[in-house]
């Protein structure tokens, strides 16, 4: 998020910075009818000044603004769910697969979201078919296989890319805020992304990383 607002900081100074050298250099070439009009280039030179706090301002508390509420997603059956809908929770945000050598993470998921629900977290499973091409089946098939062989309650979604020119707009801003080792993609599937109760991300963690390795991070949100 940082990095978003320096870019974006920086390319409004340069756009202003030039808008000002033009002001100015239109008043060197007018300097007796500019100084008739009482000092008219310096007003200009002044509202463009505060134009510019106020684009700055409004930009940064947009970008500050963003969390994992602001984004929609369709769940298995199809339906389009906004993910404001679990406000007030902590979140574990995962990419799953159904062939996996991790897939079996799915029973420790399972037992999580059993034992803390009721303290407030809720799991959020996005099947991705990008790595190996480990989830190749549709939504009915994903159901099914997560039904009965983990008995899966949490929330599942529609298979979704996580990287490249057609991944989920979620995973856009989580990797924007939980940054990776060496690049930001995310390398495999089971990849996992707490969001503490005001829909921040505040973790990453490895596909290596057993889901009940994560019980003292996500009791210290509940």
């Amino acid at each position: 998020m940082k990095k978003n607002i320096l870019v974006y900081t920086a390319t409004l100074i340069c756009t202003h910075l030039i808008f000002l050298s033009l002001v100015y250099g239109c008043s060197s070439e007018k300097k007796s009818n500019t100084e008739d009009d009482g000092g008219g280039v310096e007003e200009q030179i002044e509202n463009a000044a505060e134009d510019y706090k106020l684009q700055q301002l409004e930009s940064e508390n947009k970008i500050m603004s963003t969390t994992v509420y602001s984004f929609e997603a369709n769940t298995l059956g199809g339906e389009k769910v906004s993910l404001d809908k679990y406000k007030g929770k902590v979140l574990l945000i995962v990419n799953t697969a159904s062939e996996c050598g991790f897939t079996p993470q799915y029973e420790g998921l399972q037992k999580l979201y059993e034992e803390y629900k009721e303290k407030g977290l809720e799991i959020l499973a996005f099947p991705c078919n990008q790595f190996g091409g480990q989830e190749p089946g549709g939504s009915s098939e994903i159901a099914n296989f997560c039904e009965m062989n983990y008995g899966v309650s949490f929330s599942m979604f529609e298979k979704v890319d996580v990287n490249g020119e057609n991944e989920h707009p979620l995973f856009t801003f989580l990797k924007s805020e939980q940054s990776g080792l060496v690049t930001d993609a995310i390398k495999w599937n089971f990849t996992k992304f707490l969001v503490d109760k005001s829909g921040n991300p505040v973790g990453r963690f490895a596909p290596q990383t057993k889901p009940l390795q994560m019980v003292k991070d996500i009791e210290a949100l509940l």
